[in-house]
């Protein structure tokens, strides 16, 4: 293929080789999406539903379980059609897109989980100051900044990277299509604009990942010094939740991205690719929902609620 205008489609890499293990990797994806179908879905639903529930961290963290719920659903179910009709192909418009709205969704979430910090910072170190300084209007411009900073640079990344002419074949060393793995196929020395864009994005991803450190700095010491034991315990109760998925989206992310070109094989990249774009989605309610008292409350009050909705309508119809 002499450039990337003769390039109709691409071929993704497989998880497996074998029928039975495609068939294995199909139902393996589809219960992880259900579960982040699932636990997304019931964090949006309550958070929109229970009144108690509509304060600036809550309405962050229904923000960032619909991110979740868009970056999980734009890469999961092409992967399973693949498995399940043993095929690899994807179209090159489909590429693209895919490319274009992974991306959106990834660094609308690194933006948000960038504010939430600062959301947690001002509960515990500013609290007479929370009222004013997240106020809902405040809220609504901080969350639109996330999504609409976030949508600029993927349409930047995706119209540099397939702008760029393609001669290196059309097998994509990944299960979905990501900007490595897409620069791999260009034999153009004008890969290196989107370098430098990768650049500059890595700088402002570093940037925010310090400002996530320093937020959590100040807070730890504002919560060892609460008299308190149960005040401690209310405060930590709020923030390690987040902690813990600032910690795996950035611990994996981070390692998918930089790590040694020496130790990278198709299997390796495979898995890391994995861990940074599926497990998230998939754990980040379950982390929230076990942490979170008042959300884990609010969830089983609506659970129990269509309980027992269901029960009185079959009641009503016998």
């Amino acid at each position: 293929m002499s450039n990337s205008s003769s390039i109709t489609q691409f071929l993704l890499l497989a998880f497996a080789d074998t029928r039975e293990l495609q068939l294995l990797h199909f139902w393996l994806f589809l219960g992880i999406y259900l579960a982040a179908l699932l636990g997304n879905g019931l964090i949006i639903t309550t958070i929109a539903c229970d009144h108690h529930l509509h304060t600036p961290m809550y309405f962050f963290l229904l923000n960032l379980s619909a991110l979740d719920l868009g970056s999980i659903s734009t890469i999961v179910p092409k992967s399973m059609a693949n498995s399940l009709w043993d095929t690899r192909t994807i179209s090159y418009a489909g590429c693209a897109s895919q490319f274009f709205v992974f991306l959106f969704f990834i660094a609308a979430e690194y933006s948000l989980l960038t504010i939430m910090s600062y959301d947690r910072y001002v509960a515990i170190c500013k609290p007479l100051h929370y009222g004013t300084l997240l106020g809902s209007r405040a809220c609504v411009h901080m969350a639109a900044a996330a999504w609409g900073a976030a949508f600029l640079n993927a349409l930047l990344h995706t119209a540099n990277t397939f702008s760029l002419p393609l001669c290196q074949g059309n097998a994509v060393e990944q299960f979905f299509c990501e900007i490595p793995h897409i620069l791999k196929l260009s034999c153009s020395h004008s890969y290196l604009r989107e370098v430098g864009l990768l650049g500059v994005s890595a700088f402002v991803a570093f940037g925010c990942f310090v400002f996530i450190v320093v937020s959590y700095v100040q807070i730890f010491r504002s919560v060892l010094r609460i008299p308190s034991e149960q005040g401690r315990h209310k405060a930590f109760s709020t923030c390690l939740p987040h902690l813990a998925v600032v910690s795996l989206f950035v611990s994996t992310g981070v390692f998918a991205y930089l790590k040694p070109p020496s130790i990278s094989s198709p299997s390796l990249d495979l898995v890391v690719s994995f861990l940074y774009s599926v497990v998230p989605p998939a754990l980040n309610p379950l982390i929230y929902s076990l942490r979170n008292q008042q959300l884990k409350d609010a969830v089983w009050k609506l659970i129990s609620g269509w309980v027992s909705e269901a029960i009185n309508y079959s009641s009503c119809s016998a």
